[in-house]
């Protein structure tokens, strides 16, 4: 399978609280969560129901893993008109959560990944099928980069700048050249771009 993550974003890299209510995720004094709801067109919503079509299994950080566990575990498709491929897909295919903590999940076809993560993760990778999708989990996919583990890289850019909240990439951390091989922009503004991890930066010498 292919390893792709898909993350909204702000301008200014901020991805906490994008979805839902405004007080989602309020970690460290947070205050404008909800920032990414309704902002896209038609075209874009499209394009999220078909990305989750394309996945085989998910795999999530331990706090996105929750909160996904606790919204779309708990639907059916009567419950999310509009949304319904998502819902299907996240409620009968494979989730991976990579958590030294979780010992008992909930939610329905988890396998809670504890051990030597790089590995196990390269085994499903190894699996036929399709994408093996990261969703949210900024952590994760910080790590996922350093290791190499991410074949594709999808942003979901809302035009607002949030002046707070964690970012999806810290001021301080490894450096990583991208290829970008998709790029599209919706009547609203949110831009869609894909990226495939190129090594690292080449820079200019004196």
């Amino acid at each position: 399978m292919k390893l792709t993550t898909i993350t909204q974003i702000t301008l200014d890299g901020v991805t906490q609280g994008n979805g839902g209510a405004s007080d989602e995720d309020r970690r460290n004094g947070f205050e404008r969560g909800g920032w990414a709801l309704g902002k896209g067109d038609d075209e874009t919503h499209a394009f999220i129901n078909q990305t989750y079509q394309h996945a085989d299994a998910f795999l999530f950080g331990r706090r996105t893993y929750e909160l996904f566990a606790g919204a779309w575990g708990t639907m059916t498709v009567q419950d999310a008109p509009g949304w319904e491929p998502v819902v299907r897909a996240l409620n009968t295919r494979p989730k991976y959560v990579a958590s030294a903590t979780l010992a008992d999940p909930a939610w329905s076809g988890t396998t809670v990944l504890s051990g030597d993560l790089a590995t196990a993760i390269a085994d499903l990778k190894a699996k036929p099928g399709g994408e093996l999708q990261v969703h949210g989990s900024g952590i994760l996919i910080r790590w996922l980069l350093e290791n190499d583990l991410v074949d594709e890289m999808t942003l979901i850019v809302v035009p607002v700048i949030l002046g707070q909240g964690a970012r999806l990439f810290p001021d301080a951390g490894p450096d990583h050249a991208l290829d970008l091989v998709e790029s599209r922009v919706d009547s609203k503004g949110v831009t869609i771009q894909v990226y495939r991890p190129a090594g690292r930066p080449q820079y200019a010498t004196a």
